[in-house]
């Protein structure tokens, strides 16, 4: 399996958009505690971890592989799923 097609099979994955999601939510209940960034990225960080560890193995790509590539998979998740929250304020708002 290329660096592409593990690329491009973490972005399609459901579990670690579910995760993202929730992180989203948890972190817009906490911002005045935490703040929004650091959260965010420990987020991407966990999810990132998470999924390669826990799940079965794909068959030649290396945990840090995995993990690598899953931060910028995770990250290119976080972003589309925070535009789509900001545009949903921001037509909500009116």
């Amino acid at each position: 399996m290329t660096l592409t097609d593990l690329f491009l099979a973490q972005l399609a994955d459901p579990f670690s958009i579910g995760l993202l999601i929730a992180l989203i939510a948890t972190t817009q209940r906490t911002v005045a505690a935490t703040g929004k960034v650091i959260p965010l990225l420990a987020g991407i960080v966990f999810v990132a971890v998470l999924i390669p560890t826990t799940l079965s193995p794909l068959p030649g790509v290396s945990l840090q592989a995995a993990v690598g590539v899953g931060l910028a998979a995770n990250a290119v998740i976080l972003a589309v799923l925070l535009a789509g929250y900001a545009l949903f304020l921001r037509i909500r708002r009116g």
